[in-house]
């Protein structure tokens, strides 16, 4: 990572041309730009804290050799860019990587006691120490943020101030300087005490800067600011409530993700020379003016695919359109794209009917399939070759990503940007799918509807409470199926983890639930070549499934947290899970796509007032 020079930038030989001398600090993988240090977010490097700058000068910052373009035509589609970028790298050996710019710019002496902006301390070029003491400073632990993305300083002066008639005096402008110490007597807010030395307001504690309404009491809301963006770029018009924040905290900071399969026709490559003419080319509906359009765009007729296979493409593109409709929301869009990939999943395709280049390969086991009838588990396919790419679409700030809206999510630039920053996965994995006769007639008894109601009426609370408008909060997408499912991948996972060799945090869910598809995709989430070793793959051969689907089964009947997690009426946040626990079924947030909520083990295997209430309760005592 690199931060923006600390005075002033050379010229270049000629006088004319700058050249950068960005100071280095730390290094982050090209994953963490996606997952945790992406446009917008807070990272620590030493004593030092940085936001990692926006998209607006990426373009020139960002060089074609460390930072390539990579596609997935219906991700692209869905995000409405033409093309995604891998961040750069930010190794020893790397020419630039992600700018930074120093937030929050209040830092404090732990000598001299002053809390002040960091360049007010007149520190050396390149450190972080009080000029005058020679300490080194620490950046406030705290900031402030509202729902709609921004994130401003806390306002430190405004806290002491607090007790005075602030309508005469400006912030800053009472003539002394802001004090912060430590008491040491405890750990808590209490003993981190704030003064000023003007004398006109006495040393006050930050207990209670925390609480929803401490600053609306100070009379204060957001003022939009945009710290990533630079200082050069207008704040926004905003009035909404700031919450106190640690400088550390999850909640500063949540990627809204989107991910894709590459699947047939898109998975081999060949259509990617076409990026950017997509748009246009579906405008026609008849080979000839299609012709006339390719022969325009390259030279002399050299195509990069044939006319027959732009054909091809396009009907592909045309069927993912929801009910045919070509303007729909997004979450439309996002639901046909997953039905398209669990049609490929059922489909599958064969490795000799492909080129090298072929990205998916998927096929049906070579066992006999039937020995996983009892279980009521069907359909198994080895998915050999896998590519996903995941793109980081925008960001949030208090709201959770998954239960937000569009209008709660803060783009990655000021300008609008026809492209995003993505990571390729590359691995392999094992589809299965559930009977849809034997899930229907369970999905429909009594006391599974009423376990997975409790489950669902939580999370629906959960996502009113968190949402400006509880009227028009996302609807929760738990049903019996989808938890049924949810839990399954989980134990999986985990039985998995200890079969196939891989750490349960390399491996990654993939739910297809839906009143027409019951089916789940576990694979390898690395974005390297360890994820496609053959390991996980050869445990979809139905002999081998059969034994981890049992042994999976045998594991999830006993927790050691037992009796009390089977037996709890709620647990997880807000008591959005039932039986389920760190110690049963939870898994890694990485591998999750629902942040470990909506799971309950007795779906698998059953309460021993209610064993029915299981799907694979008699199953596991064959």
């Amino acid at each position: 990572m690199t931060p923006p020079p600390a005075r002033r930038r050379r010229t270049g030989t000629n006088a004319n041309v700058p050249v950068h001398t960005f100071l280095r600090r730390g290094t982050v993988r090209r994953s963490q730009a996606i997952t945790t240090y992406g446009v917008g977010s807070l990272i620590a490097v030493d004593h030092e804290s940085f936001i990692v700058s926006g998209l607006d000068e990426a373009d020139r910052s960002w060089s074609a050799d460390e930072s390539p373009r990579i596609h997935e035509r219906r991700l692209e589609r869905l995000l409405g860019v033409d093309h995604f970028r891998l961040p750069p790298a930010s190794g020893d050996t790397s020419k630039d990587g992600l700018r930074v710019r120093r937030f929050p710019q209040m830092h404090s002496c732990p000598g001299c006691n002053e809390l002040q902006p960091h360049h007010d301390f007149n520190p050396p070029a390149g450190r972080s120490v009080c000029g005058t003491c020679e300490t080194e400073l620490v950046p406030s632990r705290f900031v402030v943020a509202c729902e709609a993305g921004h994130l401003g300083e806390f306002p430190y002066w405004h806290w002491v101030h607090r007790s005075e008639d602030r309508s005469s005096t400006a912030a800053g402008k009472c003539g002394g300087r802001l004090m912060l110490r430590t008491s040491g007597r405890t750990s808590s807010l209490r003993s981190i005490l704030v003064s000023c030395t003007c004398g006109g307001a006495p040393e006050v504690s930050m207990e209670g800067s925390f609480r929803k309404s401490a600053l609306k009491d100070l009379g204060l809301t957001c003022r939009g600011t945009r710290p990533w963006l630079g200082s050069t770029a207008p704040n926004q018009e905003c009035a909404l409530p700031l919450r106190t924040l640690q400088r550390g905290s999850s909640s500063v900071w949540q990627p809204v993700l989107k991910s894709a399969l590459s699947i047939p026709p898109w998975s081999s490559g060949r259509a990617d020379p076409l990026a950017g003419h997509w748009e246009k080319l579906r405008k026609y509906d008849d080979k000839a003016a299609i012709q006339i359009y390719l022969d325009a765009v390259f030279d002399e007729g050299e195509w990069p695919v044939t006319l027959d296979e732009v054909m091809e493409l396009l009907a592909a593109e045309r069927e993912e359109d929801p009910d045919g409709q070509t303007e729909a929301s997004f979450d439309h869009r996002y639901r046909a794209l997953r039905n398209k990939e669990y049609e490929r999943l059922r489909a599958g395709n064969e490795e000799s009917d492909h080129s090298r280049d072929e990205q998916f390969v998927c096929e049906p086991p070579l066992g006999d399939q039937s020995v996983l009838e009892p279980l009521g588990v069907t359909g198994p396919m080895l998915v050999k070759k896998l590519r996903e790419v995941r793109a980081l679409k925008a960001f949030t700030r208090l709201v959770d990503a998954e239960s937000t809206t569009d209008i709660k999510e803060m783009p990655l630039s000021e300008k609008p940007l026809r492209w995003l920053p993505a990571m390729e996965v590359r691995g392999e994995g094992v589809f299965l799918r559930l009977d849809e006769d034997r899930l229907g007639t369970w999905e429909k008894a009594t006391a599974v509807a009423a376990r997975v109601e409790r489950m669902r009426a939580a999370h629906q609370r959960l996502l009113e409470q968190r949402a400006p408008d509880p009227s028009r909060a996302v609807p929760s997408p738990a049903t019996p199926r989808m938890v049924l499912l949810h839990t399954l991948a989980h134990v999986l996972i985990n039985e998995w983890s200890l079969e196939a060799g891989y750490p349960s945090a390399s491996l990654r869910e993939r739910l297809y639930a839906a009143d027409d598809m019951a089916g789940l995709l576990v694979y390898t989430a690395t974005s390297d070549s360890a994820g496609s070793l053959g390991g996980l793959v050869a445990q979809g051969e139905p002999e081998l499934l059969d034994r981890t689907v049992r042994s999976a089964l045998r594991r999830a009947a006993w927790c050691s947290s037992d009796p009390l997690c089977m037996e709890a009426e709620a647990s997880g946040t807000a008591g959005t899970n039932l039986a389920a626990c760190h110690a049963c079924v939870m898994l890694p947030e990485t591998s999750c796509e629902h942040n470990n909520i909506l799971l309950d083990r007795a779906l698998l295997i059953g309460t021993p007032e209610e064993p029915d209430v299981g799907f694979f309760a008699r199953a596991r005592h064959d």
